[in-house]
């Protein structure tokens, strides 16, 4: 592993704690304020709406800035974002900050840290295989988003026995320093992690011969990315306390163990990738995790619904690292950032109409959301496979990541 690696692991470990603090946070404060579940959705939608907005911005202009410095701008501006959270309740200023695209409502985020990060990875391990990398850089961001979770339970605990403790809206101050600390690592990263194509077209050509497949998948994760809206972290979160009224620290004990399980399943999808393909495994562990989605509102019991998400979360996310391997070698190394950057902006464009369009339907039923997810995201899983099965990614080679089309 190079120190350029060990950095971007460093700096995304300090952004995933934070955000898996946040992001219980952000759900239980804004129920605690009385926010109706339609407020609550148009927050939320903000947020994902100004991560979609960045996330084009990164792939547009990311290269041309610099991946350094743009790295190093985006955690300067989460820093910015934690101090307004924390210092302010006001609708409008929380709407404003939501829209700069440096917050998040899951640990495992795909906005514009991440689409810059899945540029610099491949570039930064000299030419060899990132699958496993990829594997390792979702390990340790959802391993320090889980502690985050764990430790969002803390204030709730000590609270009785301080009644002095900060206000919840307080603790979003943590993104403070951990957007400094970003900033100071992105910095210090070499220029292996630049965009190194030779020529005036090289950093600013964006995509060119892998467009058209970048489309169709863009195409793809759009759809999955708005089942996905219906079901983020937080909405999750607002809907245990809502139907079972769980406490905070029971919460964040329930996210510390799915991050656990997401963390392992990181490790294990690219070594089962390594057998089955990346394809296949993107498939068929996300298509099973997808049906149990849809079975936790009817579980009888708090019990029962917390098992179902444990089982939805130790497979829904393998997918995760082989999708990112997936794209890193679909495209030649100077499309990385671009087709990272859009793939992921795909998610995000269409991402804000599903927490508004939660906060709708669960006026219908509460876990009316949680069909709607399951339901679109089967549907996706069986069109990626329809799709794309007869497309295979040639041997890994150094430089070599075209893809050449199966007859049959």
């Amino acid at each position: 592993m190079t120190p350029d690696v060990r950095r971007i692991f460093a700096a995304q470990a300090f952004r995933a704690a934070a955000y898996g603090f946040t992001s219980v946070f952000l759900g239980i404060s804004l129920e605690a304020r009385g926010w109706s579940s339609a407020r609550v959705g148009l927050l939320l939608t903000a947020v994902v709406a100004g991560t979609a907005t960045m996330n084009l911005l990164v792939g547009t202009l990311g290269d041309r800035f610099g991946r350094r410095r743009t790295y190093a701008a985006l955690f300067i501006g989460l820093a910015l974002s934690g101090a307004v959270f924390g210092v302010t309740t006001t609708q409008w200023a929380l709407m404003a900050v939501a829209l700069t695209g440096t917050l998040s409502t899951d640990v495992v985020e795909s906005g514009p840290f991440t689409s810059l990060e899945q540029g610099m990875l491949p570039s930064a391990v000299d030419g060899r295989d990132p699958t496993r990398i990829f594997g390792r850089y979702n390990a340790v961001a959802t391993l320090a988003g889980s502690f985050g979770a764990l430790a969002a339970g803390g204030p709730a605990l000590l609270r009785d026995a301080w009644t002095g403790l900060p206000a919840d809206e307080r603790f979003f101050l943590v993104l403070v320093p951990a957007g400094v600390i970003g900033a100071v690592i992105a910095l210090s990263l070499s220029e292996a992690v630049e965009e190194r194509l030779a020529g005036p077209a090289g950093p600013r050509r964006g995509l060119q011969k892998s467009r058209s497949r970048v489309v169709r998948l863009a195409g793809l994760f759009a759809v999955d990315s708005l089942a996905g809206g219906f079901a983020v972290q937080s909405f999750i979160a607002y809907w245990f306390r809502a139907k079972f009224d769980i406490q905070v620290e029971v919460l964040g004990a329930v996210f510390f163990g799915v991050g656990i399980l997401q963390t392992a399943s990181f490790l294990a999808a690219t070594r089962i990738a390594e057998r089955f393909g990346l394809l296949n495994t993107m498939v068929f562990t996300h298509l099973p995790s997808n049906l149990l989605l849809t079975a936790i509102p009817l579980a009888p019991s708090a019990g029962i619904a917390i098992a179902l998400l444990l089982g939805r979360f130790a497979l829904s996310q393998m997918d995760v690292p082989t999708r990112q391997a997936y794209i890193a070698r679909m495209v030649e190394p100077g499309e990385r950032t671009a087709a990272a950057a859009y793939t992921n902006s795909a998610r995000y464009v269409v991402r804000p109409i599903g927490p508004a369009l939660a906060g709708l339907a669960q006026q219908v039923t509460l876990g009316l959301p949680f069909f709607i997810a399951g339901g679109v995201k089967c549907c996706y899983d069986l069109a990626l496979w329809s799709w794309f099965r007869r497309i295979s990614l040639e041997p890994d080679q150094p430089g070599d990541t075209a893809l050449e089309e199966v007859s049959g």
